[in-house]
């Protein structure tokens, strides 16, 4: 079984949700406290043993491949001033040379077309597929656990009310491990009367090579759209997927409220940050 090396990362989106602070910042690098939301998914899958990131980019997306590189004129103003915690900060944070590449989805075809579009990156081995909207502490590190467990496909899953099924991809459940389960299907975004389970898809992927020849051939499907899920079905007829159980909270921050509860969250869990900003949430709702 190949050991789970690369992580893509589709970056491409334009974050109309959120304008217009995202006419001209990319949606990938508003912060959660200090943070970029893109550099919160890279902690995460480094913190597992992720070793190369590919990013699939857009066109207004240069400032994620500045953020993932040495600041010269920063760097050597934090050190004449003498800043050495901000600057090893910042240089902790520094991919490696040469973990990292860019590619660029010249169109707004879908996640499943943005997958695609990394397949000469990834090459001919199992990968991650991380959703940076989506901030799990952990989840990538749980995944890798999984896929030693099972190998094949794995897709992370979080249980939702039931009355909420309606919003996510939610996943058929066969031989349950309890904490593992073997995937027997999965719909997207499905009658609350007729959702499978409450299991949504929350955001992180581990898949076989194959996926890439299935995505050539994948036709548009909901919105238009070459969707991941759409293929993720067809390989099913050939390959096992497992879904497993997220253990934790997923923060969804490509919608307004999940991006502020996911700076509370993260806030208040800041050993500095966290006594100061109770006392302010008490004074405000006091």
């Amino acid at each position: 079984m190949k050991r789970i090396r690369k992580a893509v990362l589709p970056v491409a989106g334009l974050g109309t949700r959120f304008l217009p602070a995202t006419k001209a910042v990319p949606k990938e690098m508003l912060t959660v406290v200090d943070r970029p939301v893109v550099q919160h998914v890279v902690d995460e899958a480094k913190a597992a043993g992720i070793e190369h990131f590919v990013f699939v980019t857009g066109r207004n997306k240069g400032a994620i491949e500045d953020h993932f590189d040495i600041a010269y004129e920063l760097e050597a103003t934090l050190e004449a001033r003498g800043k050495k915690p901000a600057l090893q900060g910042l240089k902790a944070d520094l991919p490696k040379a040469g973990a990292t590449s860019f590619t660029r989805q010249q169109a707004p075809l879908g996640l499943g077309h943005a997958v695609w579009c990394a397949r000469e990156i990834v090459g001919d081995e199992p990968f991650a597929v991380i959703l940076p909207d989506m901030l799990s502490k952990g989840c990538m590190t749980q995944m890798l656990e999984a896929y030693e467990r099972h190998g094949g496909n794995i897709i992370a899953s979080e249980e939702v009310p039931m009355e909420e099924t309606s919003k996510y991809g939610i996943l058929s459940v066969a031989e349950d491990h309890g904490r593992t389960f073997r995937i027997s299907g999965m719909v997207e975004k499905p009658k609350v009367e007729e959702a499978p389970s409450n299991l949504m898809i929350s955001g992180r992927y581990i898949l076989q090579p194959e996926i890439f020849d299935v995505l050539e051939r994948q036709e548009p499907g909901a919105g238009g759209e070459i969707q991941l899920t759409d293929a993720m079905k067809t390989l099913m007829g050939t390959q096992d997927f497992h879904g497993m159980r997220y253990e934790g909270t997923t923060h969804d921050t490509g919608s307004k409220i999940g991006f502020l509860v996911a700076n509370l969250a993260y806030g208040l869990e800041d050993p500095e940050l966290g006594p100061a900003l109770r006392r302010e949430i008490a004074r405000l709702t006091g």
